[in-house]
């Protein structure tokens, strides 16, 4: 038998029990900032890392290569030494060649075209030209095979590349004072006696040795960007040596000629001619009679700062690019 229940007015019926809530989803929370992932450089900088073949500081640069002077006096002095060893009259041609030169040019323009005519002393006045100027060529020839000729060595190791060109250089001034005692016996022979004036060839040398090793550091790198510089480098040295005064005088020549004043500057301030001035006035009697103009000293100062430092301030600059590509 059913019982009904009476409900109060206005009341409803009881439904079913509510289930207990569920949890509503957690809102999401702001983000929170992660720190900041460290720079490569600074994780090498963590770690002790430093940048492979990175170009070090001038002064760093400077230490480090004078580290390895000895290491350039032997490459150049062993260079020296290999250059003439298949020929079977071997480091004899470190004179022969310049005499030879000399030779040939003194039946050219001595004996053909008559220039030594107009020049007193014209057999000490060219094979002291000759020398000197050999010195500057084969230098800066020298140069543009330093990086380019030892790839296989800026590759393989680590030092200053310019190491390279400096012993090049090096190796040229040992092969000119090697000689200088051939030209002394020379200038004996014609009528040349030692006297205390050739004591001003040192100073000369030096400084032409500097201005050389700053010409032999800018074609290096040269060579290295250009290969071609090593093919157009024998042209431009011809037009250099005809332009210096090595077979005749400047001076004759520029003595009544109706020239461009700049043309005429730039044959005066030649630094080529300038070292050869410098060590024909030094060696030979007719030239240390007559009064070296004082700026000849200032120029030959002048251009070999100039070139010495720009020079090496020039290869400096592309140290980390050599043995790259």
């Amino acid at each position: 038998m059913s019982q009904t229940i009476e409900l109060p007015a206005g009341a409803q019926p009881p439904g079913p029990e509510p289930s207990p809530a569920e949890p509503s989803p957690a809102e999401p929370s702001p983000a929170e900032p992660s720190p900041a992932e460290p720079s490569p450089a600074e994780l090498a900088a963590a770690h002790g890392l430093s940048v492979c073949g990175e170009r070090p500081t001038m002064g760093q640069y400077t230490h480090r290569l004078w580290a390895r002077r000895h290491f350039i006096g032997t490459l150049a002095t062993a260079r020296l030494t290999a250059q003439y060893s298949t020929a079977k009259l071997g480091q004899v041609w470190q004179v022969m060649t310049p005499l030879l030169n000399a030779a040939v040019y003194y039946f050219v323009f001595g004996v053909l075209l008559g220039t030594g005519r107009r020049v007193p002393d014209f057999v000490p006045f060219l094979i002291t030209g000759v020398f000197i100027w050999n010195f500057t060529s084969t230098t800066i020839t020298a140069g543009t095979r330093a990086i380019t000729g030892s790839i296989g060595l800026v590759r393989a190791l680590h030092f200053p590349r310019a190491a390279l060109p400096i012993a090049a250089a090096l190796q040229q001034l040992q092969q000119l004072l090697f000689s200088m005692g051939a030209l002394a016996v020379l200038l004996v022979c014609f009528g040349q006696h030692p006297r205390p004036a050739w004591l001003l060839a040192v100073p000369a040398l030096f400084l032409q040795a500097l201005f050389n090793t700053g010409c032999a550091l800018t074609v290096a790198r040269l060579a290295h960007r250009t290969p071609d510089i090593s093919q157009l480098t024998p042209f431009f040295l011809r037009t250099w040596m005809y332009g210096s005064g090595v077979m005749w005088s400047l001076d004759h020549v520029l003595d009544g000629a109706d020239l461009p004043r700049f043309v005429v500057l730039a044959l005066e301030c030649n630094p080529a001619a300038v070292y050869i001035d410098l060590m024909r006035f030094a060696l030979i009697d007719s030239f240390t009679a007559a009064q070296l103009p004082s700026h000849v000293w200032f120029l030959a100062i002048g251009w070999a700062v100039l070139a010495g430092f720009g020079g090496f301030v020039y290869f400096w600059k592309a140290e980390e690019e050599y043995g790259r590509g």
